[in-house]
């Protein structure tokens, strides 16, 4: 099935629209990137995150300068993860979706807003399966 040349248009403009309210995100990132494969920018860094106590099962901090940051990889993984952040749903300080879900014992449908009980605040398990 075809869409129209509006259909087209509009979903031309929107990702458009989108790609210039990440640039800026998206290049302060890069630059960041491209400031750590300095390699005295770098071995700071990595030194002072490697003075922190870390667990016996942790490698050893290796600063070389064959493991770069700046690669088309990691930006690609930069603007994936940006516009993944920026189409989610929730977001910090504003009201939470109000998703469905299935109450199993019942096996029916409700809105999880519906679970609140006055002003308490409403808690998650989503339990373990290890």
């Amino acid at each position: 099935m075809d869409d129209s040349g509006g259909v087209q248009m509009a979903r031309a403009l929107k990702h458009a629209a989108l790609c210039l309210m990440l640039l800026p995100r998206f290049l302060l990132a890069a630059v960041m990137l491209w400031l750590l494969d300095f390699l005295c920018i770098r071995r700071k860094v990595l030194l002072k995150m490697g003075e922190r106590p870390d667990s016996p099962d942790d490698p050893p901090v290796c600063v070389s300068d064959s493991n770069k940051m700046f690669t088309w990889e990691s930006l690609r993984a930069v603007w994936h993860g940006q516009k993944l952040d920026f189409l989610k749903s929730a977001h910090l300080g504003e009201a939470a979706p109000n998703t469905e879900v299935v109450l199993v014992q019942e096996r029916r449908q409700i809105r999880i807003l519906d679970c609140t009980k006055g002003k308490r605040p409403l808690v998650l398990n989503f339990g373990s399966c290890s």
